[in-house]
């Protein structure tokens, strides 16, 4: 969960995405933001369920996925959850990006 008063604040975050996506020539067509939200579970997070059902759409305008870094993408209490999850849309052909890991 990140929050305005945390160290990685979703405006923090967005920031850094968009700093890389400018020097990477990469165009952002759509934020995802579970705003305020703990990660630990998929059902409690609409946004990172509708970027799934968005990675399956063979209409969808995006092949790459930013991500602050891999604890933004889910706290999952099993790992191979997460890990399931970016398979899942490398599958589909999109990658995921983590902008503040090498």
């Amino acid at each position: 969960m990140s929050t305005d008063h945390q160290e990685y604040s979703p405006l923090f975050q967005r920031e850094a995405i968009a700093r890389y996506a400018a020097t990477h020539n990469i165009r952002i067509v759509r934020d995802y933001e579970d705003a305020g939200v703990s990660g630990l579970t998929l059902r409690d997070r609409p946004a990172l369920i509708q970027l799934l059902l968005d990675v399956e759409n063979p209409a969808r305008r995006f092949s790459s996925v930013l991500v602050y870094d891999v604890s933004r993408w889910g706290r999952f209490q099993d790992v191979d959850e997460s890990a399931f999850y970016e398979y899942t849309c490398r599958r589909a052909g999109v990658n995921i990006i983590y902008v503040a890991e090498p």
